[in-house]
């Protein structure tokens, strides 16, 4: 088949953030809410019956509402900060780090840029975790109905990363964040249809038993050492389930501009935090209610459950599919940061600013862009190795939600906060703001130690 070559710029990526023309940003409220619930609900709330286990009855919904609290402010704090120095009528910040680089200056863009970008790539191996976690379980789940719960049913990961890998390398060719609207309403409709499979398994499984198991002190251990791991792991756990502030600006970012983007993303960001913390909250409590002790610690391939196995298999086939688009939701602004900053560096290299058109039969032309295949297929093969070296769900959630918990998703906001609305020191809102920022330092710290230890003992014990 003859394949026509044309050389031609992607005029498209040259034009100015700040041009109220874009022809890109077309987002409303839904699409802004279908963008958020795909990346806050995804692999983490398949953990929060296991965290809910370890912290018990009172601490495991408490710490559920207070860390959704605490993302509503943040993403508060947040959506005001797209526009400076004003957050209606000013200059756009298109991203998380430019937002910090207007605000707060070159340092803290250098350290905000390695953060944010290790947490993009830090989920986007979680997810490929998780993925194969789920593909693995409707495997097991169809070889328990035929061999019956006894079985030995064991299968590997490998094979289900490699898989997620390759489609991920197509997927990964999407342009940008601006051409991902139909990925993201489908992925937010898997999240919601495999969450209310969780919690309506969670409750039928609470009825048959005829009681509510479980303590206010959560699961017993042998020490109280062990005991303290598995909470401070737990909260690294319910840490990474939450917080989208590394990517609210790149979202913000395809809003129109009436009525006032801020406006429109505060809204989106409180209902879409009401609906996650309401599946969170049903997910995480009927999860625990039903096991108790034993809560597995992926609520839908630790099989607590075996029947009916084709609903199983339905929610894991939900969870891949979702996860399809939440992998390019956290991947897309790592592909944008590199791509911009190339073409900066070396613009007039071919390599990376000609786009080639390919025309097939019956479909539409096809531009590639050599430096976008090459960039991409290795950025998905690296996080595809990644995960096959630490294949541990839990332990790995723990350390990226504990990572990218204080600075991302507080410290930054916070300070861009001050600087946007010239908050003085000692004032009141700063001292309340300062005290909200160091409790979230202290929680982070504690998730973090908790999970390192979760993850070296899963790996060496």
């Amino acid at each position: 088949m003859a394949v026509e070559h044309s050389l031609e710029l992607d005029n498209g990526s040259s034009s100015s953030c700040d041009d109220d023309g874009h022809p890109r940003r077309t987002g409303t409220l839904w699409s802004c809410i279908a963008h958020i619930i795909t990346a806050v609900i995804g692999s983490g709330v398949l953990s929060l019956a296991w965290s809910t286990a370890q912290l018990g009855w009172i601490a495991g919904p408490v710490c559920l509402l207070c860390f959704a609290i605490v993302t509503y402010v943040s993403s508060f704090l947040l959506a005001d900060c797209y526009r400076s120095p004003d957050s209606i009528t000013g200059t756009r910040n298109c991203s998380y780090i430019d937002a910090v680089r207007v605000n707060l200056g070159k340092t803290q863009t250098w350290f905000c840029g390695l953060l944010q970008n290790l947490s993009f790539y830090g989920t986007s191996v979680a997810y490929v975790i998780t993925t194969s976690t789920s593909m693995r379980a409707i495997q097991k789940s169809n070889c328990y109905h035929r061999e019956g719960h006894e079985a030995s049913c064991a299968y590997g990961y490998t094979v289900y990363m490699l898989l997620f890998g390759a489609v991920q390398i197509v997927m990964s060719q999407i342009p940008n964040f601006h051409n991902m609207e139909w990925l993201s309403v489908i992925a937010a409709i898997m999240s919601f249809t495999y969450s209310s499979i969780g919690f309506g398994l969670g409750f039928a499984k609470v009825i048959e038993n005829g009681e509510i198991k479980g303590s206010i002190s959560g699961v017993p251990t042998a020490n109280t050492a062990d005991k303290l791991w598995l909470a401070f792991q737990a909260l690294g756990d319910i840490a990474f389930a939450y917080p989208y502030s590394i990517i609210l600006l790149e979202i913000q970012d395809t809003l129109k501009s009436s009525p006032p983007e801020n406006k429109t993303m505060k809204k989106a960001s409180m209902i879409a935090i009401l609906l996650t913390t309401f599946f969170y909250l049903c997910c995480g409590c009927f999860g625990y209610a039903a096991f108790g002790s034993l809560t597995p610690g992926n609520l839908l391939t630790g099989f607590g459950f075996y029947e009916p196995y084709w609903l199983i298999d339905f929610a894991n086939a939900c969870v891949v599919l979702h996860l399809v688009g939440g992998y390019q939701i956290f991947s897309q602004p790592v592909f944008g940061f590199v791509e911009r900053w190339l073409t900066r560096k070396y613009p007039t290299s071919g390599f990376v600013n000609n786009f080639y058109t390919f025309k097939l039969p019956s479909l539409p032309p096809l531009k590639i862009n050599l430096l976008r295949i090459s960039f991409r297929t290795a950025y998905v093969m690296s996080t595809t190795a990644i995960a096959m070296i630490f294949p541990y769900f839990n332990q790995v959630l723990g350390v990226l939600g504990a990572l990218n918990f204080w600075p991302l998703a507080i410290y930054f906001p916070v300070e861009m906060y001050f600087v946007q609305k010239k908050i003085g020191a000692w004032t009141k809102q700063w001292i309340v703001l300062r005290i909200f920022s160091f409790i979230c330092f202290l929680v982070t710290i504690i998730g973090l130690i908790g999970s390192i230890e979760g993850l070296i003992s899963a790996k060496f014990g």
